[in-house]
């Protein structure tokens, strides 16, 4: 398949910076899919949104983004201005270089180079459902920001949270040691939850996600029958737990098989509404970045981005 205008938007960084070293080995293999295209690198976060938005304004037909789900995020961001897309016909490609790359599982991306452009040049050009989430910022302000895979609010902000603090890898081996390290002195926030203007029963909860995708937390299922064209969130709401009863049942979540949990309750819902009860903060991540706090609203759109892969 041949595309008229191509940009590739490359974060050095990912992959705890093999992006960079192994950049010359990436242009290569994308040379051999597609003979002409623009590279820009990214030096700061979110400059991705502003290269892509610069670029589909341009007319750029396909997008290429190179790194993990962070810049993902930030690119599928720069499709849109004032929240509506600015151009239809141009599709976003996904070449994994990041620790997680969660979204790639949803889409049947594979992660080798070669493996994943394929995917890219000679798969349909799919329309995927994209959450919206407005939250209170670090300023105290109100942010609003996109999400394509998983939003979550309670613990995996936490998670998040300390894992860029002790600035570890951002593997699966480092994100399930603070995972653990977390949930030792975690305390279960107390939260109203809506969905779909249905009040749930208010209760301290462990974890709420909001979820397109299928998977997040570098390979958690959270939501293993989720669908990104379905126009649904599966909300998933994890009731507080003891340590003792995390690590009894957390282990599930990797093989999707913990929504039988009586503490676990499954949602399939176009709005999801939360905010803390009391004065605690609750810290909110979205697509593997801690960016906000509660309280939050997550509202899905449905169809709205082209994305090359299949669902």
């Amino acid at each position: 398949m041949k595309f008229l205008k191509t940009q590739v938007i490359v974060n050095p960084e990912s992959d705890k910076g093999k992006t960079r070293r192994r950049w010359k080995e990436i242009k290569e293999a994308i040379k051999s899919f597609i003979h002409d295209f623009k590279v820009e690198f990214t030096e700061k976060p979110f400059q991705a949104t502003e290269i892509a938005r610069s670029a589909v304004k341009s007319g750029a037909e396909l997008v290429i983004g190179v790194g993990g789900d962070g810049t993902i995020n930030e690119i599928a961001n720069g499709f849109f201005e004032e929240r509506r897309i600015i151009n239809s016909d141009s599709a976003l490609g996904i070449l994994p270089s990041g620790t997680g790359c969660d979204l790639t599982k949803s889409l049947k991306i594979p992660r080798g180079f070669k493996e994943a452009l394929k995917v890219i040049t000679q798969a349909p050009s799919t329309l995927i459902d994209i959450g919206r989430v407005t939250f209170r910022n670090r300023d105290g302000g109100e942010s609003e920001r996109l999400f394509l895979n998983v939003a979550d609010f309670g613990l995996g902000g936490e998670v998040v949270s300390e894992v860029n603090q002790r600035r570890l890898e951002r593997k699966a081996s480092s994100y399930v040691r603070c995972l653990i390290s977390t949930m030792t002195r975690y305390k279960n926030k107390r939260i109203r939850v809506q969905v779909d203007g249905r009040e749930l029963p208010e209760g301290e909860y462990l974890v709420g996600a909001v979820a397109n995708g299928k998977i997040f937390g570098k390979g958690m299922k959270i939501a293993p029958a989720a669908r990104l064209d379905d126009g649904l969130f599966d909300f998933v709401l994890v009731e507080g737990m003891t340590f003792r009863e995390f690590c009894r049942h957390g282990w599930k979540i990797f093989f999707g098989t913990h929504l039988s949990h009586p503490k676990i309750s499954l949602w399939r819902a176009k709005k999801v509404e939360a905010m803390a009860s009391d004065e605690q903060d609750v810290l909110l991540e979205l697509d593997g970045e801690q960016l906000g706090l509660l309280p939050a609203t997550f509202e899905i759109f449905p169809r709205r981005l082209l994305v090359k892969g299949y669902v």
